[in-house]
């Protein structure tokens, strides 16, 4: 199967990684939890290009997930639409499961 092919697999969990399974996707809906709402916000907090950060906040605005207020002249900002804040506790259950799972190991000198 292939990766573009997801949103149209009978199975709910490739349907939703079709729109989150990528590196950055879920990190961009964590800093909107977070209160990250502008692009430079995002850009300082996961370090990614331009670019991709570009590239992903179109395809959650696209997908309902975010969305998009001009503040300023062609400057946005970026939040989370009803269908984004019902990731609420998916993000929570991946915290705690990464938490327990997966504790932080420190690289030794």
């Amino acid at each position: 199967m292939k990766w573009s092919n997801l949103e149209n697999e009978i199975c709910p969990i490739a349907r939703s990684l079709s729109v989150m399974g990528d590196r950055w996707t879920l990190l961009i809906i964590r800093d909107c939890f977070l209160g990250r709402s502008r692009f430079q916000q995002f850009q300082n907090s996961l370090g990614l290009t331009r670019h991709i950060l570009a590239d992903r906040l179109k395809r959650l605005v696209e997908e309902d997930i975010l969305i998009r207020h001009e503040y300023t002249r062609g400057r946005y900002d970026y939040r989370l639409s009803e269908t984004g804040k019902a990731l609420e506790p998916i993000l929570r259950e991946l915290f705690k499961w990464g938490k327990q799972h997966r504790p932080l190991r420190r690289k030794v000198a």
